[in-house]
């Protein structure tokens, strides 16, 4: 499929997830903004690299998701955003008694809050062109709870619910909007961390991975970030005309239990 003349907005795509949805859909023919907090001259970089491997307009805006002006003034720079992907997260991992209130403030304002306002910033241009997709990057914490995650989890639930909500406003226009559900993705920051799992429990890296990382995913597999940038690159297409407000699990089984 051809996204030739659209702009895609992808929030946290400096690396990761939102990085490999940006050369999907820069490699569809899309013209896309990629987006973190920092403003280094390798972010400038990496948007001239993109940009020179797919053929396509690229360009790095510097925005703190933390911020409800900045997450706005992001999409207003961008000038048009025909495609909308919020992905920008963060997580910490602690009992609810001993959560730090500013990680609590934190995590809820860049995994969930963020995307009500860039979506109230696209949607206007949205219907101005006639055309928009929203995909919201959620988690298998979306659909189900783990403990020590408190922040996540309720963040990840609320992101669900806009989904829904934005789904259902904007129904009878030629707008989607839908979360992806993603369950352990294969992420340099996840791969760091296989050594030091199977030190803490004496294994081996393979049965670390098995046994601890993927212990709630059936599959035992990893899920890609090339699977996950061609989930949303699919709810971009003509046949995901009629999927909104609902979300598509990429889990490997994890929430069919």
């Amino acid at each position: 499929m051809s996204l030739k003349g659209k702009t895609a907005v992808i929030t946290g795509s400096n690396s990761g997830i939102g990085l490999g949805v940006a050369h999907e859909l820069a490699r569809a023919g899309a013209d896309v903004v990629i987006n973190s907090f920092t403003d280094r001259d390798e972010d400038h970089a990496l948007a001239r690299e993109i940009a020179k491997e797919h053929g396509v307009t690229v360009r790095y805006i510097q925005a703190d998701m933390s911020k409800p002006d900045q997450c706005r003034a992001l999409i207003e720079q961008a000038g048009a955003c025909d495609i909308l992907v919020n992905n920008a997260g963060i997580q910490h991992v602690a009992p609810v008694d001993e959560f730090p209130i500013e990680k609590w403030d934190a995590i809820i304002a860049i995994n969930m809050s963020s995307s009500f306002h860039t979506i109230a910033a696209a949607l206007p241009m949205m219907r101005k062109a006639g055309w928009g997709r929203i995909v919201n990057i959620a988690s298998g914490h979306g659909l189900r709870a783990s403990p020590f995650k408190a922040a996540y989890v309720t963040a990840k639930h609320g992101v669900l619910g806009l989904t829904k909500t934005v789904g259902l406003e904007t129904a009878k226009e030629p707008i989607t909007c839908n979360a992806v559900c993603p369950g352990y993705v294969l992420t340099p920051l996840v791969e760091a961390q296989i050594p030091d799992t199977a030190k803490q429990y004496g294994i081996s890296e393979d049965e670390a991975v098995e046994k601890v990382i993927l212990a709630k995913q059936p599959s035992k597999e990893f899920v890609t970030v090339k699977q996950l940038a061609g989930t949303v690159l699919f709810l971009c297409s003509d046949a995901a005309d009629q999927i909104t407000g609902t979300s598509l699990a990429v889990d490997g089984g994890w929430t069919a239990a």
